[in-house]
């Protein structure tokens, strides 16, 4: 793992994009050290070190989305990328090579630029597998259509179904480790203690 800094940043529900109103997104920056020859493999080597994985390498959907069965860790490996969070109207924020995010179950997240030749690496809880949910019909479509959303369970949410999907949102299992720091990690201190608290 790389020094760095973690920023959590609390998302509360707005219209039809669920979020998580107690578990904040995490924003690992400069959290592993990426080299010139394989830095998707750093990435993945220092996720799986802290027992996450299943996930896959590549490109970050460019439409909102949301998993509601599975907390998500991103990994920007190559290059750099503007990734909003919380639906149409919530924060931009920048990652580069080395910056990692855990996203909530629920946490709605869409790329809307990058720098030619962005790569990143996701990765999963032990036993978590994603969903892909989206907010419109229109991103279902251009979803449907893309190579690396195949396999993905793809549901459209609206305000009609919004209830039970934020009912299994709030199920997810907590993960055992944090994707970065292991067993005392950012999890532990902005996740595991609000669920104590």
């Amino acid at each position: 793992m790389a020094s760095g800094t973690v920023e959590a940043i609390l998302l509360p529900p707005k219209g039809t994009s669920p979020n998580n109103g107690v578990l904040p997104l995490l924003l690992y920056r400069g959290a592993v050290k990426v080299g010139r020859d394989d830095p998707e493999g750093d990435v993945e080597r220092a996720f799986g070190a802290n027992n996450w994985g299943n996930g896959f390498r590549g490109d970050t959907f460019p439409f909102h989305h949301y998993h509601s069965i599975a907390h998500e860790v991103v990994g920007c490996s190559r290059g750099k990328a503007r990734i909003q969070f919380g639906g149409p109207e919530g924060p931009v924020v920048d990652v580069t090579a080395g910056d990692a995010v855990l996203i909530p179950a629920g946490v709605v997240h869409c790329r809307v630029d990058d720098t030619p030749g962005y790569c990143s690496v996701g990765a999963y809880p032990p036993g978590q597998q994603p969903d892909l949910c989206v907010l419109s019909q229109g991103d279902a479509d251009y979803a449907s259509g893309r190579k690396d959303a195949e396999g993905l369970a793809l549901k459209v949410i609206g305000t009609k179904e919004l209830p039970v999907t934020q009912a299994t949102i709030a199920r997810t299992p907590l993960p055992p480790n944090d994707p970065i720091g292991g067993g005392n990690g950012a999890v532990q201190a902005h996740w595991l203690k609000r669920q104590v608290a």
